[in-house]
């Protein structure tokens, strides 16, 4: 993966050459003071003015919580971006009063924990706010987006972060596939929420696999500035195929049901068959926690629950047996209900 792959994977770049084949969306240049502001790491909770996109109004909430090593807490003024927040609020009106944020490349998928309906979609430049600086994945696009590539020692491109609104869809996870492209080719499918087990994908696998080869080969083949990319699909309900998101191909990719390790050897994937391989989860049995459950709670506990680590369990179960433990907070064992299949592991 080389950084001028991961330049031309930046949403404004891709997003002219397929824009009919994706949902609308609007660009907006992304100040300086705001970029500040979403990498100061003193400011933990996100407030400033709040829009209320229906109804135009607005009302000042001019304070923030932060807290010192000696656990006192102050409150500060937040800082405001007049000019910047009217331009957001004059986009998210544009795009229906709902919208899906996101950087050059990230969405903040891992911080919709954070948010009161735990979701992306956002109705005033507070919610993005807050999600933004809660997210890991805005924080390396902004910090080291060519962390991963191979040519290091050439000098990093310059990069105009932008913030990139979309226009809020409901897409239902089961109809959601990443798909990756080698010289033009596409050689690989994998289900996008491969934690799930989705009973229609393995009743229409054919006709999926059908529609989005067909979708390739007439909007996205050789219509890339790369030959080596990652593109996501959606697959609505009256089966047509939309453009979500273009990828770098690369591990700072996630190959979901498959290894970069599989996708870059030669003769591997896609190499001795006339299409593409196509993964998904094949049954409930297969089903697993999210991967962004480490960013929700500490990782010892998605340790437990996955049973990767097996000696922290047994040491969990030691805690339990030779501790006067309330059975109120007995939630642990309602909370990660594989913990049990992860103890026969141990045995």
């Amino acid at each position: 993966m080389k950084k001028e792959q991961v330049v031309n994977c930046q949403f404004s770049v891709w997003y002219p050459i397929f824009k009919k084949h994706t949902i609308k969306s609007l660009i907006l240049p992304l100040p300086q003071n705001v970029i500040d502001y979403l990498l100061d790491d003193g400011t933990l909770v996100v407030s400033g003015r709040y829009e209320h996109t229906h109804t135009n109004t607005l009302c000042s909430v001019a304070y923030i919580c932060t807290w010192s090593d000696d656990e006192t807490t102050t409150t500060a003024t937040a800082p405001e971006f007049p000019e910047f927040t009217s331009k957001v609020l004059e986009a998210i009106n544009a795009l229906g009063g709902r919208v899906f944020p996101k950087l050059n490349w990230s969405a903040p998928r891992d911080a919709n924990w954070i948010a009161l309906n735990s979701s992306l979609q956002c109705h005033n430049l507070s919610d993005i706010f807050l999600l933004f600086k809660s997210s890991d994945f805005i924080t390396h696009d902004l910090t080291q987006p060519f962390l991963q590539c191979s040519d290091q020692d050439s000098p990093d491109p310059v990069i105009n972060y932008e913030l990139v609104l979309r226009k809020w869809s409901e897409l239902i996870p089961g109809g959601e596939f990443r798909c990756f492209v080698k010289e033009n080719k596409l050689i690989a499918i994998s289900q996008r929420d491969y934690t799930q087990y989705y009973q229609h994908i393995l009743k229409q696998e054919e006709q999926i696999c059908h529609a989005i080869q067909e979708f390739f080969s007439q909007h996205i083949q050789y219509n890339f500035l790369d030959e080596d990319f990652v593109f996501d699909v959606y697959r609505d309900s009256q089966g047509r195929v939309w453009l979500i998101d273009v990828n770098p191909f690369g591990e700072v990719t996630d190959a979901l049901l498959f290894s970069w390790e599989q996708l870059t050897s030669s003769g591997e994937i896609g190499q001795h068959q006339e299409g593409p391989a196509f993964r998904y989860t094949t049954s409930e049995v297969t089903v697993q926690p999210s991967p962004c459950l480490s960013y929700r709670i500490p990782r010892d506990f998605v340790d437990l629950s996955t049973g990767e680590d097996a000696y922290k369990l047994i040491d969990f179960l030691k805690l339990v047996g030779c501790s006067q433990i309330d059975l109120e907070f007995m939630w642990i064992g309602w909370l990660f209900p594989f913990w049990s299949s992860a103890y026969s592991r141990t045995l």
